[in-house]
């Protein structure tokens, strides 16, 4: 497959398996396989813990930051996997693979179950967007981030038969 098709491959089938997850009637289980919009997720949480002008602060439940789970599942991962992409995302090297390699290494997810995708296009353009991931047994956790996807897209999705996560070329991480 080229990298000309494999990207927009790989996005649109995020958006197929989302799409017809919707179709089931049923409520998915939050920590299924799904997206987190990072700037959503973050008013939600923000909007759960400021309590309101009638309530006392003791009334009101706090939700607990998401945090990694050694040994967890995809799912039960993915919560602090968006919140780590989100923060690279706000940060300044919001379309470079390495900074959010190096940010979920930092968070305690094994490198070498990583693969990210290039920064650049085969002609030195910056690219329209970049994957990553981390294998967490038969699931991956998957993020893509860039100019052409607006807020950061997160998901489990089933691990690859070749023991990877990514379609496509991906490059050597090597640092």
């Amino acid at each position: 497959m080229s990298r000309l098709f494999g990207r927009p491959l790989a996005a649109l089938t995020v958006v197929a398996v989302l799409g017809l997850a919707g179709c089931t009637g049923q409520t998915p289980d939050p920590g299924s396989v799904g997206t987190a919009d990072a700037s959503a997720s973050a008013a939600e949480t923000s909007a759960a813990q400021t309590p309101s002008a009638d309530a006392s602060a003791s009334t009101v439940p706090t939700a607990a930051a998401p945090t990694f789970v050694a040994g967890g599942t995809a799912a039960q991962n993915l919560p602090f996997f968006a919140q780590v992409v989100s923060g690279v995302w706000s940060g300044p090297d919001q379309a470079k693979g390495r900074a959010y390699i190096d940010a979920l290494t930092a968070a305690g997810f094994d490198k070498a179950a990583m693969q990210v995708t290039a920064d650049q296009s085969t002609i030195g353009n910056p690219a329209e967007s970049i994957e990553f991931s981390v294998r967490s047994g038969d699931e991956c956790l998957v993020g893509q981030v860039g100019p052409s996807i607006g807020n950061p897209v997160t998901s489990v999705l089933p691990g690859l038969s070749s023991g990877g996560c990514l379609i496509g070329q991906t490059r050597t991480i090597d640092w």
